[in-house]
């Protein structure tokens, strides 16, 4: 049997991201082999159209819902820088309308310079999030003098507003962060990140509302995303009781920002219907604020993965096949996962995998390698199965994988430019976008990483 004749028969393939043509794969109709031949490998894409059309999608379904349940609150989507600080990828969101979250005193500067550049204005929403040390501190109050308008700290602790209230004279406004408690099977029954529920009204009282900070949103954060799971059902009606208290005594209150997320298709079979929990998570809300007598919130949501998650791929060659054993047959990569996917070392993450040519071949079972000499540098399971299969590779022929939607945190946190485990070079990266007309463009943002640069971070030069 073919590998085609596998997928088709495992699958529903093709779909709209993936076909195949003469044994070659297409992603997003762009030809991989005409960019491995082009530009080699390692590889890192990005396809700049896919981030636009995932906000796109959610814009348009939240919007609609909003319709149907003659929702009185507003619809806004925010995008989490630290998913991916890339230029491309912000300026891309941006175009597709989107509004911004901090993390950081570094996002501050990239505020800065993106306002420089007529990329942003200072009516733009910038929502900042974190537990802020002195120099996020000052950035944001920095901003705020500067007439960011729309600014918004949002308080992780106690003490956090007593800094601004120190600093600032002008009237500005803030949100909290509700400490939400973590997923049953977690470590922590209370996430660190946050101002716990017992301690907020009294906080707004004595703290915020004698002062001249108004508190203008709630934020709910849930680690694992929004899924439908009485977890999550459980956590959001307990924010949004929290939300109504609150705004029987606060006025100003009238935002919700709701972080987590949707998740990104990490396998063919993947499933998840984006429309029903919008519709989910718009009707609980209404529900909760219609039966505690409250006007309804404007509805903010930070999306960082599901923004830029499936622009994003890693394309490697087989270098050479090592049979260590009567059963263990090794596809040895030309990078390592460690390095340039280190969410399927860290955190035991799958990708979509699957070969870029030899689609008309037979199949075998495999076990993916990398260079590093870290025994943990390596791929064996799907999603969906607790194997890998990928084309025979025959002596001379080459053979190119794919490992796909791998657009957020992987250069966050493998390091971009920087030193990597047994100086492993970072892959070159390629920029993919179409004209006006539909054109496929393609460019080269950066090379790979050259023994020149390693040695100057080392001390060597």
């Amino acid at each position: 049997m073919r590998y085609i004749d596998l997928i088709q028969q495992t699958f529903d393939f093709p779909s709209p991201e993936f076909t195949v043509d003469q044994g070659e794969l297409s992603f997003c109709g762009v030809k991989l082999t005409e960019i491995v031949q082009q530009y080699g490998t390692p590889l890192r894409l990005t396809y700049l159209p896919k981030i636009s059309s995932n906000i796109q999608l959610i814009t348009r379904h939240f919007q609609e819902v909003m319709k149907k349940y003659r929702y009185e609150g507003s619809y806004t989507y925010c995008y989490c820088t630290k998913s991916s600080h890339f230029k491309f990828v912000i300026e891309a969101a941006l175009n597709a309308g989107v509004q911004i979250e901090t993390s950081s005193a570094y996002d501050i500067s990239i505020i800065r310079n993106l306002w420089q550049k007529g990329l942003i204005d200072k009516e733009k929403l910038l929502i900042c999030n974190g537990y802020k040390r002195p120099l996020y501190l000052e950035q944001i109050v920095g901003l705020i003098k500067d007439g960011f308008h729309n600014c918004i700290p949002v308080l992780d602790n106690l003490k956090e507003g007593d800094y601004y209230q120190s600093q600032l004279d002008q009237p500005y406004a803030v949100g909290i962060r509700l400490a939400s408690d973590e997923e049953p099977q977690f470590e922590f029954y209370t996430s660190r990140l946050g101002i716990r529920y017992g301690d907020v009204i009294d906080y707004y009282l004595q703290k915020i509302k004698p002062g001249n900070a108004r508190l203008k949103m709630l934020h709910h954060f849930i680690n694992t995303g929004i899924r439908d799971s009485a977890y999550y059902w459980s956590e959001l009606s307990r924010f949004m009781y929290k939300y109504c208290e609150l705004k029987k005594i606060c006025p100003e209150l009238d935002t919700i920002d709701i972080g987590g997320g949707f998740p990104i298709k990490t396998s063919l079979n993947f499933e998840y219907d984006y429309r029903y929990m919008i519709e989910q998570v718009v009707e609980n809300i209404q529900w909760i604020c219609r039966k505690n007598h409250v006007p309804s919130p404007n509805i903010i949501t930070e999306f960082g993965s599901f923004t830029v998650g499936e622009s994003g791929a890693m394309i490697y060659s087989i270098l050479d096949q090592k049979l260590q054993n009567d059963k263990e047959l090794w596809y040895m990569i030309d990078g390592s996962f460690i390095n340039h996917l280190p969410d399927t070392w860290g955190s035991g993450s799958k990708f979509i995998l699957l070969p870029i040519n030899q689609w008309e071949s037979g199949y075998q079972r495999v076990n993916l390698g990398g260079l590093t000499c870290d025994s943990m540098d390596y791929y064996n399971s799907e999603i969906h199965s607790s194997e890998v299969f990928l084309p025979v590779k025959e002596n001379g022929d080459s053979l190119y994988i794919g490992m796909f939607h791998t657009g957020a945190y992987q250069e966050s946190l493998g390091g971009f430019g920087g030193i990597q485990h047994c100086l492993i070079p970072a892959p070159k990266h390629v920029i993919i976008d179409r004209d006006e007309s539909g054109k496929v463009t393609t460019r080269l943002f950066s090379e790979e990483q050259k023994s020149e640069d390693m040695l100057r971070l080392l001390g060597y030069s």
